[in-house]
């Protein structure tokens, strides 16, 4: 699972490496260096390709965050379990005060630790979940933001040709 989760996220780090690649290397017209001309139907699909990878990894965080919650309850039940055995254990020698009292004391030690390993893995769990989901929401937010700036450059470069279309028609209707 660890390795097709790189795969993904590696999957997803390309295609965002894509676009950038693509709108760095984007040709600029002649008249005008601060703007970039890139092909329309390639940005299209390499963002049809990203939006794919995107449910895939939500979906693994989604997955992690069940099998998390499985392993809690997991853990809690096997604490359960080793809280009934030692109560039950702790019965069976009950023949005096001090073997009483010694099953509980090492009833409670069982349940001391087992509490113990069980927040332990809890906090490993949820750490490793909340990372997984920090790194997806920036490589999200990165996508998003380099969408929206492609999609301002693309609007802006076309309100430029048509402003340039109108101009040039303009020009020959005065000339006729």
């Amino acid at each position: 699972m660890a390795n097709e989760t790189n795969a993904n996220e590696m999957e997803v780090n390309r295609l965002i490496d894509l676009l950038y690649e693509r709108i760095e290397d984007a040709r600029s017209p002649a008249l005008k260096p601060n703007m970039s001309m890139v092909d329309r139907d390639e940005m299209l699909d390499l963002l049809d390709d990203l939006r794919a990878q995107l449910p895939t990894e939500l979906k693994r965080a989604q997955d992690l965050l069940a099998k998390r919650d499985k392993f809690i309850e997991d853990a809690k039940r096997e604490v359960e379990r080793m809280l009934k055995n030692a109560e039950a254990e702790a019965k069976q020698k009950v023949s005096d005060s001090e073997i009483t009292y010694q099953a509980q004391e090492e009833a409670r030690r069982i349940l001391a630790r087992a509490e113990g390993r069980s927040a332990q893995l809890y906090e490993v769990a949820n750490h490793y979940a909340e990372d997984l989901m920090s790194r997806l929401e920036e490589a999200t937010a990165a996508a998003l933001s380099e969408v929206k700036d492609s999609r301002a450059r693309f609007r802006a470069a076309s309100a430029e040709k048509q402003q340039k279309s109108r101009e040039s028609l303009a020009a020959a209707e005065a000339e006729s």
